[in-house]
C-alpha cells in the first residue's frame, strides 16, 4: 500500500501529533508498505534526533507569532505533486488544520481516499489563547473532516465531541506506547539524588510549556513539605512558570532514552493540561510503572483508572492536584500499587498493535471506495 501522510508537525517536533505521524510511518515501513510523509520546513539548524524512517517533503513555512515552536506551512504545490508522483492508495491526514486541507483537497481531486486523524482540540486552544472563537475553530473542524472518508478519534471523548459538532464516519482508534523504551527498569538513582538530594518525593510533568497545558496548576505542590517538581519540555510559558513555581527544576527538552529515564525515576507523574484529545505522556508514565493524576476530561478519562492506576481529578483545580499528590505522597504502597497496575494496563497497546488497528481502517476505506465506484 502506498501512503501519503501529511502532517501539520513531525520530528525534530517534539508534539503528539509529530510522535504519532512518525510511529506510523515506521510501522507501515515494517510492514511492508510505502509511506511518504509531508510536513512544514523546520526552521533552520532545527534537525531530528534520528533520521526519518521514509521520505520527507518539506512545505515551506513560517513560525506561529507568540509560538516560534510551531511552524505554519505556506501555500504549496508540493502537496498535490507529492500525492500524484507517489501514486498514493490512500492520504493520512494527521491532525488536519492548514497543511491538512491541502492534502484533503488535492485527494479530492485525485480521487484518492482519504483518513483524517482528529489530534488536537482547536476549540480549547482557541478558548485559551483568544477567549473565544470555539464554534468557529468547531466549524472549521467540521468542514476539514466531513470531506474525509473516514475520521478517527482517538478516545472516547473526543468521538463523543466529534459526532456531537456534526463530523460524519467517526471510529475510534487509539495510540500506542513504546514499552520497551518506557519501563520501570530504567529508574535511575543517581539521577534521582541529581534531581532531589535530600530525598524528597519526585512528582513531575512531562510536555510542552503553553498557556493550555496550565502547568502553573502544580504550584501548590510546589508548596508541600518533602516534595520536588521537576519539569520537562520547553515552550513560550517557561519564564512565567519559571516564577510561578518556585523551587521546580526545569530540565528543558529531553528526548529517547533520556526521557525514559527521567520518567522511571519519578514518584509520581502529573498532567495539568485540559484539552487532551488522548494524552501520550500519560501512557508514557503508565508503562514506566509511575503513578498519575490527571484532570477528569478528554484523554485522560481512558486511559487512568481512578483509584486503581492513579487519580483523576477536576480540571483547572490546583488545590485538588494537591491533595492528590499529597496522598499518594503519604501513601508509599499505594503508590507502588497503581504503577503496578499501570504498566499491566498498557503493556497490550504497542505501536505495532494500534498499526495494524490503523491499516485495517487504510483497507476498510479502500474497499469502499473500490465498492462505490463499481456500483
Amino acid at each position: 500500500m502506498r501512503v501519503v501522510i501529511v502532517t501539520e508537525s513531525f520530528p525534530p517536533d517534539v508534539n503528539g501529533v509529530a510522535h504519532c505521524a512518525l510511529q506510523t510511518a515506521r510501522h507501515l515501513v515494517d510492514r511492508g508498505h510505502h509511506p511518504l510523509v509531508v510536513a512544514p520546513a523546520t526552521a533552520a539548524g532545527h534537525q531530528p534526533d534520528a533520521p526519518a524512517p521514509c521520505p520527507v517533503i518539506r512545505v515551506p513555512s513560517l513560525p506561529l507569532p507568540g509560538y516560534p515552536q510551531v511552524r505554519v506551512a505556506l501555500p504549496s504545490r508540493r502537496v498535490a505533486a507529492a500525492l500524484t508522483e507517489h501514486r498514493a492508495d490512500v492520504v493520512h491526514l494527521a491532525s488536519p488544520f492548514v497543511l491538512g486541507v491541502r492534502g484533503m483537497t488535492a485527494a479530492a481531486r485525485l480521487g484518492i481516499p482519504a483518513v483524517a486523524v482528529y489530534q488536537t482540540d482547536l476549540a480549547g486552544y482557541a478558548r485559551t489563547y483568544m477567549g473565544a472563537g470555539g464554534a468557529a475553530a468547531w466549524r472549521r473542524i467540521r468542514s476539514v473532516h466531513a470531506a474525509a472518508d473516514r475520521t478517527l478519534a482517538p478516545s472516547s471523548a473526543a468521538l463523543h465531541d466529534l459526532e456531537t459538532h456534526g463530523v460524519p464516519r467517526v471510529r475510534l482508534w487509539q495510540r500506542g506506547v513504546d514499552t520497551v523504551r518506557f519501563r520501570p527498569g530504567h529508574r535511575d538513582e543517581a539521577l534521582r539524588r541529581e534531581l532531589a538530594p535530600n530525598g524528597e518525593l519526585i512528582v513531575g510533568y512531562v510536555g510542552r510549556l503553553a498557556p493550555e497545558k496550565q502547568v502553573e496548576l502544580l504550584s501548590g505542590v510546589c508548596g508541600t513539605p518533602g516534595v520536588r517538581v521537576v519539569v520537562t519540555g520547553d515552550g513560550p510559558s517557561r519564564p512565567h512558570l519559571a516564577e510561578a513555581l518556585p523551587g521546580a527544576v526545569f530540565l528543558g527538552r529531553r528526548t529517547g532514552d533520556e526521557l525514559a529515564r527521567i520518567f522511571a525515576s519519578l514518584d509520581v507523574f502529573v498532567h495539568t493540561g485540559p484539552f487532551e484529545t488522548f494524552c501520550q505522556t500519560v501512557q508514557e508514565a503508565m508503562a514506566s510503572g509511575v503513578p498519575v493524576v490527571a484532570p477528569a476530561a478528554g484523554g485522560p478519562l481512558d486511559l487512568v483508572a481512578h483509584g486503581r492506576t492513579g487519580l483523576l481529578v477536576p480540571p483547572r483545580d490546583a488545590l485538588a492536584v494537591r491533595d492528590a499528590v499529597r496522598s499518594l505522597a503519604a501513601d508509599p504502597a499505594l503508590r507502588a500499587a497503581y504503577g503496578t497496575a499501570g504498566r499491566a494496563t498498557v503493556e497490550g497497546r504497542t505501536w505495532a498493535a494500534v498499526g495494524d488497528q490503523l491499516i485495517a481502517h487504510y483497507e476498510d476505506v479502500l474497499t469502499a471506495r473500490r465498492t462505490a465506484v463499481a456500483a
